[in-house]
């Protein structure tokens, strides 16, 4: 190993919540360094899910956030000739960074008018286990689950 490993970042969480999971997506969902619209959208979007169901919005974000964490994911594995899709477990933190890309992408993907309302409505989809990214998680486990014979590849 000719270069030392990257040091972890560590972020403060955020102001209104203090929370790092918040704070964490929030920095997920940024664009161009805007982190101030990104802060008002998921604010926004916590209040409109208040309203909807009448349960803390950063409750729903959790919940979400548990249900669409991945637990195993395929890998490519390049044996003699052939590439296999060998199953393996996620790691704490990319079980993390997937669930909430898996939220960002599937949240703008959706046909509502704001991005406030389209966050509010995948994330509660998520905390109900339904969604497009509980589909997603569901995909990548049937995935793992389909290439189990291939598990003896893993090292």
């Amino acid at each position: 190993m000719r270069k030392k490993r990257a040091e972890k970042r560590y972020i403060k969480p955020d102001p209104k919540y203090q929370d790092l999971m918040v704070a964490k997506f929030i920095n997920s969902i940024m664009l161009d360094g805007k982190k101030s619209i990104a802060r008002n959208i998921i604010y926004e979007a916590f209040d409109i899910i208040e309203k909807r169901i009448k349960q803390p919005g950063i409750d729903v974000f959790k919940k979400a956030l548990n249900n669409t964490q991945p637990l195993i994911e395929v890998r490519s594995r390049r044996v003699g000739g052939a590439t296999y899709q060998v199953p393996t477990e996620v790691r704490p933190e990319r079980r993390l960074a997937l669930a909430m890309r898996w939220l960002k992408n599937y949240s703008r993907a959706r046909n509502d008018k704001s991005s406030s309302l389209k966050f509010a409505s995948e994330l509660i989809a998520a905390s109900n286990n339904e969604g497009q990214t509980v589909k997603k998680k569901e995909d990548v486990h049937r995935m793992a689950e389909a290439n189990k014979a291939f598990a003896h590849f893993k090292w």
